[in-house]
């Protein structure tokens, strides 16, 4: 009988025994495993693709790159402060910020873009006789038509920004060639192009483009002054037309795109 009782508490302590072992061994696989699923969900982590911001293009884009050694971030900047940041545009940012004249801030408009914007160097500025330059500080206007003469609606780099188009002053701006070598007007060189801001390209031009030499148009536009004469030579001339009021100058900020 003793010996049953025995044997009956060695089974019973086995017993127990293996299911503690059991047991253990249960806890210490899910430990295992917890750090290894977590890892597991956590891999496939997505990172954002990369944008390479291409070089611009001309022959002073060195010069550029030592006086902008970030020029890369301008890509995020809106282009009123990427025109502060170029030092070699300071007086074109003047123009265009109220800087020559309180009342001429276009910068506003300018970064409701996509612009491209043609930036004459402080050496095109200082090429223009006193007179001139003084003349445009004093008149709003004129200052406002300059402006945005040097502006229109798009976002080209200088393999695509060639070909004539309207500016937002209204009047049309003809540019040829690409890469490295563009010319506006026939008479404005680039000296480095297709400089990225978040929402324009800037072109660094060696002169200062002026409105009243803009290219003919290529499409005109039948004008109202023409219209009238038209009617008036097809009716009785009891029956003279009214003269239709002068067309009104497109807003710049809805001049047409390109």
């Amino acid at each position: 009988m003793p010996c049953d009782v025995n044997r009956a508490e060695e089974l019973s302590v086995k017993t127990r025994t293996s299911r503690t072992i059991g047991a253990a061994a249960g806890i210490a696989a899910i430990a295992l495993s917890v750090p290894l699923a977590v890892t597991a969900y956590a891999d496939p982590e997505e990172t954002a693709p990369v944008v390479e911001i291409p070089d611009p293009e001309g022959p002073d884009c060195g010069a550029f790159k030592e006086s902008v050694p970030n020029w890369k971030s301008l890509a995020d900047l809106p282009v009123g402060q990427a025109l502060a940041a170029i030092p070699e545009a300071s007086t074109f940012y003047a123009a265009v910020s109220g800087g020559l004249n309180p009342a001429v801030n276009v910068v506003p408009v300018l970064e409701n873009g996509p612009y491209v914007v043609f930036a004459p160097t402080n050496e095109a500025f200082a090429a223009l006789p006193a007179a001139q330059l003084d003349a445009l500080k004093a008149d709003p206007a004129a200052l406002t038509d300059l402006d945005y003469y040097h502006v229109f609606l798009g976002l080209l780099g200088p393999k695509d920004v060639k070909g004539q188009r309207p500016t937002q002053q209204g009047a049309e701006i003809k540019v040829s060639g690409e890469g490295g070598d563009i010319t506006v007007n026939e008479s404005a060189k680039v000296v480095c192009g297709g400089i990225q801001a978040e929402n324009a390209r800037i072109y660094l031009i060696d002169t200062v483009l002026d409105p009243a030499g803009a290219p003919d148009a290529l499409t005109p536009t039948t004008s109202a002054t023409e219209t009238a004469e038209t009617a008036e030579t097809e009716t009785p001339a009891a029956e003279t037309a009214e003269p239709s009021p002068e067309q009104t100058p497109i807003p710049a900020a809805d001049a047409p795109i390109g």
